[in-house]
């Protein structure tokens, strides 16, 4: 199955050779699900002819906001629409989580609450999953027909079905330890510093990364066509 990536973002140069870009550490994620991928970083205007180049698609994380004014955010909203009327499975991930929801109707604003950095506790219903959070932003009004299949205290739509071929989630499960480590030394600076130093704390407690890159996989699988 060919996973096309659209890499919304990129890593800190200073970061980038240990921990790899965006696309690199989802094909870390989901080694020994029998994916390929193919990556377009759409946030440098590189984007696939169509919806069917690939068998199913996924939106990374970004530094930068859905609602701000960039070139490549008006398109990438099409592809976005393209993808969920061809239902071909797709999944984002934090940017990619409320990119997809802005495109299809929802509300994206940077969070009256604040931040959320480092390892945090999202209930599933069936479970409870420990992952990794960097964001401010968040979906505030859900897509028609989104259902919301996890929720923390701070962040009410931390992971949404939307139909029958779309999931999105909030958490960074391809972010490990390393990566908050990294973050907090070189993006932190918006960062409240009781945020930054309760992350640092609970960088080193086992988060729930496989678990969630089962899921989204086999969520993949299930819509492929």
């Amino acid at each position: 199955m060919l996973i096309g990536i659209l890499q919304t973002g990129h890593m800190p140069d200073a970061l980038i050779g240990e921990t790899g870009d965006y696309s690199a550490m989802f094909e870390r994620l989901f080694s020994g699900h029998g994916f390929t991928f193919r990556t377009w970083n759409v946030v440098d205007g590189a984007f696939p002819e169509s919806p069917d180049t690939c068998d199913g698609w996924l939106i990374t994380g970004s530094r930068h906001g859905a609602y701000e004014d960039h070139d490549w955010i008006p398109p990438l909203e099409d592809l976005i629409r393209a993808i969920a009327a061809s239902s071909r499975p797709m999944v984002g991930i934090c940017f990619g989580h409320q990119i997809i929801a802005q495109a299809l109707g929802g509300k994206v604003e940077k969070f009256r609450g604040g931040w959320s950095v480092g390892r945090q506790i999202y209930d599933f219903g069936d479970t409870e999953l420990a992952l990794n959070a960097w964001h401010q932003d968040q979906v505030v009004e859900r897509p028609e027909g989104a259902q919301v299949i996890a929720e923390s205290e701070f962040c009410k739509n931390a992971a949404m079905v939307i139909g029958s071929s779309i999931l999105t989630v909030q958490p960074h499960p391809e972010f490990r330890a390393d990566v908050i480590e990294g973050l907090i030394e070189h993006r932190a600076a918006a960062v409240p510093p009781a945020l930054v130093d309760e992350a640092r704390a609970n960088v080193a407690k086992p988060t729930d990364n496989d678990e969630l890159a089962d899921r989204m996989a086999a969520f993949l699988k299930k819509g492929a066509k």
